[in-house]
Order: structure tokens, then sequence, then C-alpha cells
């Protein structure tokens, strides 16, 4: 079995942190904490789990504070995983299968999301993505952003097929117009230093629409009954605020 480094960054998640470090509890090899300061017992209650912690006076970004946790990595393949997040037993099953394999040729593997909203799992939809979270350590890098950072390596990446990374995001309905609202204007922010244009507020419509369909539509989403129409809609609005305020920077700078 080769070795696992589970990097974790966090900041006040006393409440949502301990099934994220159970499922790490014996299948990490490491466990890896960045805090950025937390005032509650995230730290404490991460102390049980691991002496790898690092707390920051800042917050730099998510991408930046993924990359300083992966300088501590020492094991030959990492797992990013969020405090909100957790592996199931299915998942944590088919990660040792995968790196268990003498024959491996994969450098990177990306973990089906299982979403849950108001407590129930979400199959469809946005929920249907599977991120890169698992990856060989050596010659991998994480883009230095502040929102929604990437995972670069180079050679064969392939997605788990069982199991899931379960992914328990939103305390209320307020603290997913909180994260959306946030994550739409860095996103902004990060087109404008890019220079991208934004083709005009028509297409910040058009882009939203589009959006609603790829995730109600195509993905599905309408499976998912009540909770798939409002998190449509939900991405739709983010995605219209994104292009309207690039527009809008646009038009305030001309």
């Amino acid at each position: 079995m080769r070795t696992i480094s589970a990097l974790i960054i966090s900041k006040d998640e006393e409440d949502r942190i301990i099934p994220c470090l159970e499922s790490l509890k014996g299948f990490a090899d490491e466990i890896i904490l960045f805090d950025s300061g937390s005032t509650d017992k995230t730290v404490e209650i991460a102390k049980a789990y691991t002496d790898k912690i690092w707390i920051t006076d800042d917050w730099p970004g998510d991408g930046f504070q993924k990359h300083r946790a992966l300088q501590q990595a020492t094991c030959e393949w990492v797992l990013i995983i969020d405090a909100d997040e957790y592996l199931d037993y299915e998942m944590k099953a088919e990660i040792t299968s995968q790196l268990s394999n003498p024959n491996l040729q994969e450098v990177a593997f990306k973990l089906p999301w299982g979403n849950i909203i108001l407590g129930k799992l979400m199959k469809f939809g946005r929920s249907s993505r599977a991120p890169k979270r698992l990856f060989k350590r050596d010659g991998a890098d994480i883009t230095k952003v502040v929102v929604h950072a990437n995972v670069v390596t180079k050679g064969k990446v392939s997605t788990l097929k069982k199991g899931l990374l379960m992914h328990n995001s939103l305390r209320n309905f307020e603290h997913l117009m909180s994260k959306t609202r946030l994550y739409a204007w860095e996103t902004t922010l990060k087109y404008r230093k890019n220079k991208k244009p934004s083709l005009g507020i028509y297409f910040a419509l058009i882009r939203s629409i589009w959006t609603f369909f790829l995730i109600y539509i195509l993905r599905l989403g309408f499976l998912d009954g009540s909770r798939g129409l409002m998190m449509a809609m939900v991405f739709a609005q983010s995605s219209f605020n994104k292009y309207a305020g690039l527009w809008y920077l646009e038009q305030e700078e001309s």
C-alpha cells in the first residue's frame, strides 16, 4: 500500500470536522491541518487525530493555503479533503485497492462527490462532479488562487468508480447565499486580473441560462426534486453575478 498524506485547511469548523478526521483515522499515514486562526475548538479537536498542525495568522486564499499544506506532505500520495467532507467506507476501500495495485499507471484520481443538502444525498446536477483530489505528490502542484484551487498533474488521471467523497457543505440557507456571493465575486476579480472580457451584460444573462440548463437538464438535476431545482437556480444566479460583476467593473474603469 502506497502512503497517503491527507491535507485539510480549516477555520471555525468544530461543528463539521469530526466526520472528516474520523474517516482519515487509521487510513491516512499523516494528517496535515492548516488552520487560519480558528476561534472555536477546531484545533483542539484536531489535536486528538494529528500533531501536524500549522496555525497561520492570515487567509491568503484556498489555493495558497492548500499549497502551503502540500509543502509539508511527506508521503508518496496526497489526498486533499476539506473540513466539511469525509470519505465513505466504499471510497476508502476503493482507494486502498487502487493504490495497492503494483501496476498502477495513474498519477491522480478524481473522487465522485456526494453532496448533502438538507440531510439528503444529491446524486445529480452539479453534485455529479468528481474533483481531482488524490494525486501522486512528486511533480504535482496546486493553483495559487483565492477560490476553487485546482490540482495540476502530468500523466494519467482516472475517476474512482466506487464510493463517495461526502460533502456536507451547508450549515443553512444564509450560509449557501454567503458562499455563492463570495465565490462569485472572487471569480469576478480573478477574471478581471486576467483581463478576461465580460462580453456584455446580455452575455451574463445567457451564461446564467446555460448554467441552469446544464445543471438541471443535462446533468439531470431535476431528478433531485426540489433540492435539485434550488441548487440549479442558485448556481445560475452565481453565474450571472460573476459576469455581471465583470461587466460592472469594466464600466467603472472605462
